[in-house]
């Protein structure tokens, strides 16, 4: 007969997810202090949503009443097809439909599963939508570790993982955390063009692509110019230099397949994209989350200069 946890993790796979790994839920006593130095030293720029909550960061037990585990899993969304006209990037997590809406919908069923198996059961899932530190929790629950580029990092397949979790008010089987694999490796920090990677393990998030062309709202910093590698929409430079990342295989999710035509547009179609052709083609993306004159702004900053 299966345990409540072997079910658990039977259901998961059927649902879709490559990995599930349990924690037990209590306060993050290694990453407390981490995370204050991050904030005080203003490495989350703009996004004031970080400094929020500080206390639920650290401890799923003021998230969920008497929450006793944290189910973290990994959904892979490594493309088979990838863009080959690279005058304009997205990031590879981006070209299917939200992930948010893909992986709550799998959360849901999660849930509503074990209450039926197991009985009352109070539980809440997470997809980035509430102050949870995910790749924490991930790395607690043996899924992986955290690499020199702040990206959890699986042994078996690589980074090119969305994590979730669901945390719960009752007692599982806990698995344990695996060693750090990067070694001597710095290619990402090598590889990143904005020095992002401030040192091994730490990333100034007010220096990354991927916080220019989604979380600021203003104006892209002139000193970037020339340094954002055409990325217009997130950023897979240091996930795709990191060697763990040749064991990556195409995920088996239809939703996260690239939306229609998004790998045909050309040069002019980035540069000539009408609000009209933004709304139908990212409609279902999370490339929305930029918006429209964000996305154009993004292009505008990285198109090279061309004389008159």
């Amino acid at each position: 007969m299966l345990s409540n946890t072997q079910l658990i993790k039977q259901e998961c796979k059927r649902l879709g997810f490559d990995y599930c790994g349990i924690s037990k839920a209590g306060f993050l006593e290694e990453e407390a202090p981490r995370l204050e130095a991050w904030l005080n030293n203003r490495m989350q720029g703009e996004m004031g949503y970080m400094e929020r909550n500080f206390d639920k960061r650290l401890d799923p037990r003021l998230l969920v009443d008497n929450a006793k585990s944290v189910i973290s899993l990994l959904l892979n969304y490594y493309p088979k097809n990838k863009q080959t006209i690279l005058d304009y990037k997205i990031s590879k997590y981006a070209y299917g439909e939200d992930y948010h809406e893909v992986i709550k919908e799998k959360l849901n069923e999660l849930l509503l599963f074990i209450k039926q198996k197991l009985g009352d059961v109070n539980g809440r899932a997470f997809v980035d939508s509430a102050p949870v530190l995910d790749k924490a929790w991930a790395k607690k629950s043996g899924l992986g570790w955290i690499g020199k580029n702040s990206n959890l990092i699986n042994k078996q397949s690589g980074s090119f993982y969305f994590i979730a979790e669901l945390i719960v008010d009752i007692d599982l089987e806990y698995d344990n955390a695996i060693k750090d694999y990067c070694g001597t490796c710095t290619k990402c920090i090598d590889a990143c063009p904005t020095d992002a990677i401030v040192e091994p393990y730490i990333v100034d998030g007010s220096k990354c692509i991927s916080y220019f062309t989604i979380e600021l709202k203003e104006n892209i910093p002139g000193d970037m110019k020339g340094k954002m590698d055409n990325w217009i929409f997130g950023c897979d430079i240091c996930q795709d230099v990191c060697p763990w990342n040749s064991f990556s295989i195409p995920h088996h999710e239809k939703k996260l397949d690239p939306v229609p035509h998004l790998l045909e547009m050309t040069k002019n179609d980035w540069e000539e994209i009408s609000e009209k052709t933004f709304s139908r083609v990212f409609k279902n993306s999370a490339v929305k989350r930029t918006k429209f004159n964000g996305l154009k702004r993004n292009i505008e900053f990285v198109k090279p200069w061309q004389p008159i």
